[in-house]
Order: C-alpha cells, then sequence, then structure tokens
C-alpha cells in the first residue's frame, strides 16, 4: 500500500518536486511521514489527475479520475511553516502501476495498492539514445538553449530527462511515463521531438523556455 497525492502533472524518476502542503490531508500525511523513524522509506505515490483538479474520497470514483501508472515521491526536505502549512522537497524514484484504491484505511488521503514498475532497456535503446540526443540538442537550441551537448550514455537517464525537460501536455508527458521500457520511451521521444522541432521551425514561435532549468537527479 502507498499514500497517494494526486496531482495535475506528472512526476518523473529523477525529478525534483517541490510541493507546498496546505490541505488538511495532505498536511496530515507530511506529518506522518516525517514521524516515520530515521532511515524508514519516507515517500508517497503521485499519480496525475485525469481532469479537474479534485480527486473524490470514493474509492471506486478515486480509480477512475486518476491515471494507471505514478511515480514515488521520496522525501528529502521538509519545512513547516507558522500558518500550518508545509514546504516539501522530494524527488521521483521509481514508476508503478496503481491496482486499486483502498477507501477502507482510515485515512484522509488515498491509500492505493500499486505494482511497482522496473526499468528495462528494451531493443536498442543505446542507438535511440544518441538520436535522441541529436535531435533534443536540435530543439533546445530552436528555444534557446545553452548549446552544450546532450550526453546519450545513459539512456534511462537520458529518457527522463527529455521527458521532463520538453514542453508538453499532459497526456504526452503521462504516455512517457507509461512506456513498457527505455528503448519504447526513447522511440516515443524521437518522434515528439520531430513533431515539435518542426512545429516550432514553420510557425516561427517558442514556447517558454524554461526547460533548460528543470531541476533533475537521476539515482
Amino acid at each position: 500500500m502507498l499514500p497517494l497525492f494526486p496531482l495535475g502533472s506528472v512526476l518523473l524518476p529523477g525529478l525534483v518536486l517541490p510541493l507546498n502542503v496546505f490541505e488538511p490531508r495532505y498536511r496530515t500525511l507530511v506529518e506522518e511521514l516525517v514521524a516515520e523513524p530515521e532511515g524508514s522509506p519516507r515517500e508517497f505515490g503521485v499519480v496525475a489527475i485525469r481532469s479537474g483538479r479534485e480527486v473524490g474520497e470514493d474509492g471506486v470514483r478515486a480509480l477512475e479520475a486518476l491515471y494507471p501508472a505514478g511515480c514515488t515521491a521520496q522525501v528529502e526536505e521538509v519545512t513547516a511553516l507558522d500558518d500550518g502549512r508545509y514546504e516539501v522537497v522530494s524527488v521521483g524514484g521509481t514508476r508503478f502501476r496503481l491496482l486499486d484504491i483502498d477507501a477502507t484505511t482510515g485515512t484522509p488521503y488515498l491509500m492505493g495498492r500499486v505494482e511497482r514498475l522496473g526499468e528495462p532497456d528494451g531493443d536498442g535503446a543505446p542507438i535511440f539514445a544518441r538520436s535522441v540526443a541529436r535531435h533534443f540538442d536540435a530543439y533546445r537550441d530552436q528555444l534557446g538553449g545553452n548549446g552544450e551537448v546532450t550526453d546519450p550514455s545513459e539512456p534511462r537517464r537520458l529518457s527522463y530527462l527529455v521527458a521532463a525537460a520538453m514542453r508538453l501536455d499532459l497526456v504526452d508527458r503521462q504516455r512517457l511515463l507509461e512506456q513498457p521500457d527505455t528503448a519504447a520511451r526513447l522511440r516515443a521521444e524521437l518522434a515528439l521531438l520531430r513533431r515539435e522541432t518542426a512545429l516550432v521551425a514553420a510557425l516561427q514561435a517558442v514556447p517558454a523556455t524554461e526547460l533548460t532549468h528543470m531541476p533533475y537527479g537521476l539515482n
């Protein structure tokens, strides 16, 4: 079982996630995580909401409102504020498949039964990594990036870096999270990079350029 924190965004492994926690149920979650013994895994699961900003407490309706896969968040730092809120810094850990919601636990937040997913390389990951690195450099240059050459030597790390850094909507980023292996994710990113690069060139328009400043630190 894993405590769940539904969000209107997708968390990826290695991505830094800052949260300002103000809802009472999630303040309770933070307090319980902080109270865990030293060395215990202080983690919760982030799952993207399919539509809207809220998720009901009923297990069936909550399951329908959430995407089927998410990512654990490892708590790195918690700051208690005077008004009762918490500032939490966490880092994306491992992907999981959401199997069910347990509405009988008595916790004010949702608890999910999950299956943690592995990170297989898949066929051709190093080849796809080199191609994605080249296309990502071209895409970043269009957006006024810093000109550094992307390192393709760690395909899994690259796949999540690109997924985090590209200007994508929630659906596209969720599809990348759900890919079965690194090669499949890189292959999907290659198609997205070609699409976005062509779109920017055709429209001669540049979207917001925070991609080169994404906090990222794959474990």
